[in-house]
């Protein structure tokens, strides 16, 4: 229990009818999970509207509510709380009712296109196996130590977010690492947390559905690193050509990572096969288990918020070396037949070329790149012509097919993808609408040590078909196709 008084710190009010003394016994914006003294915030959401759930949530046991416009008729006994942004509003209340968790870990968060699941993942595991225990939040999964908690949203919402980190908190977390979406950024799911350090990893075509101009998704990225404080550490990729953009009102401590150029953290590339990554850092040489470049800047971005977070770099390096990155990032199989599989959640145009160019420098010459690759329904379609012209350009042969349809026609999508093929790359690209049977063709044509790219969804268990999810895994499907197929 806490009061409205003590909840609404930092709170931007701008009309209170009723007291702020009065106890409340939750925070709720969803008026279906409202109860005997709950306060519930009004959030206008993309489906609905909370302040049309404000009478349901007072005839729930509702004692506050929180609200950008007061309703017609004030009910007696009943806190109307109005303040400019309910979604900046929930945060701080949320950050406080919890007691401030934010505070009472180390939280890093991560930002950029690409990048943030594996970075965030590695920071993770590496500080587990320096022996600290840890909290993750990512897109694959939450953990609370070695306990997985299932992920629905790259970033939870406000209340849900705080009351993780309460847990992690409670339950002994020194440390919790966690991915800062656009989306999350923008709806004010972090505002008022506390941040030891935050890491931008690049920022590519992506989200233009939600953010409109690609302008509103840089700034959007960038307010992430204006609102740290002078205590925290800022991290940047300084070979992404908007990486000092993002610094560079930051009150933060600023840090640069790079492959190409004089840095605070510096990479150089010396082997890149599948069997992991061999590279300096800082004039060290370190073997790796991930693989491909764009691994190899992910690492870089770890090794250097490690050590801003006073780790010794030896040690760093020693524990960075022997681990995997996260599932369904340049996740692979190799069949008996020797015909590798490659899942990856590269759902960009910017990540789909980086895999493909990274397949490319691993190939000895002779295989065949199979790519198998769809774009999501109801999201940006800008990049749907670019994401079927770089598979058939980097790519032997290429097959079109489903991701998460959503409400939209398949067909449709796949239509708008083969906008994006010459006729040198219709000639090798197929489209089938059925995944399962897309993954079932590009295995029966590939031969032995040919390379079959499994585009788009990586860790995901699910498609998305409407509404519903239905179970689906690249993974599983490919290590069934194996078998029936005799690859």
């Amino acid at each position: 229990m806490a009061t409205l008084r003590d909840i609404l710190y930092k709170v931007r009010l701008q009309s209170v009818n009723g007291s702020t003394d009065t106890e409340v016994a939750d925070i709720q914006i969803d008026s279906r999970k409202v109860s005997e003294g709950s306060a519930f915030v009004a959030i206008r959401g993309e489906k609905s509207d909370g302040h049309a759930f404000i009478a349901t949530a007072i005839n729930q046991g509702a004692v506050a509510v929180v609200c950008e416009e007061f309703p017609a008729a004030l009910h007696a006994g009943i806190t109307y709380i109005k303040v400019a942004d309910t979604h900046e509003a929930v945060a701080f209340i949320a950050h406080n009712f919890y007691g401030e968790p934010s505070q009472r870990v180390k939280l890093v968060g991560v930002t950029g296109t690409n990048g943030k699941t594996t970075i965030a993942t590695v920071l993770y595991k590496l500080f587990t196996g320096l022996g600290y225990k840890c909290g993750l939040l990512s897109t694959v999964q939450n953990q609370i130590g070695n306990v997985v908690v299932a992920a629905t949203h790259t970033t939870p919402d406000a209340v849900s977010l705080n009351a993780l980190l309460k847990q992690m908190a409670d339950e002994g977390c020194s440390h919790v690492f966690m991915e800062c979406s656009s989306h999350a950024i923008h709806q004010h799911r972090i505002t008022g947390l506390q941040f030891a350090g935050a890491l931008f990893s690049n920022i590519t075509h992506d989200h233009l559905d939600y953010h409109k101009t690609f302008d509103e998704y840089i700034r959007v990225k960038k307010s992430f690193f204006d609102n740290l404080t002078a205590e925290a550490f800022a991290i940047s990729n300084l070979d992404d050509k908007r990486g000092t953009v993002m610094l560079q009102n930051t009150p933060a401590k600023k840090y640069y990572y790079s492959l190409k150029t004089l840095a605070d953290f510096k990479g150089k590339l010396l082997e890149n096969a599948l069997t992991g990554l061999v590279m300096t850092v800082n004039d060290k040489e370190v073997h790796f288990r991930l693989i491909g470049e764009f691994n190899a800047y992910n690492l870089l971005a770890v090794y250097g918020a490690a050590v801003c977070l006073g780790e010794e770099s030896n040690e760093v390096l020693r524990v960075l070396s022997m681990l995997s990155g996260a599932e369904g990032r340049f996740d692979y199989v190799i069949s008996k037949g020797k015909v590798i599989g490659i899942v990856d959640y590269a759902h960009t145009p910017d990540a789909l070329e980086n895999v493909l160019l990274t397949i490319k420098k691993l190939r000895k010459g002779h295989e065949q790149v199979i790519t198998v690759v769809g774009c999501g329904g109801n999201r940006d379609k800008t990049k749907r012509p670019v994401m079927a012209r770089l598979a058939s350009e980097l790519s032997d042969k290429t097959i079109l097919t489903s991701d998460n349809p959503r409400f939209e026609d398949p067909l449709e999508i796949l239509k708008d993808m083969e906008e994006g093929l010459n006729s040198a790359g219709r000639r090798k690209a197929v489209s089938i609408v059925d995944r399962h049977e897309a993954i079932k063709y590009a295995v029966s044509i590939a031969d032995k040590e040919d390379i079959i790219l499994l585009a788009g969804k990586g860790h995901e268990k699910y498609q998305i078909i409407n509404d519903e999810r239905h179970h689906f895994d690249d993974k599983e499907v490919l290590a069934e196709m194996f078998d029936l197929l005799g690859k």
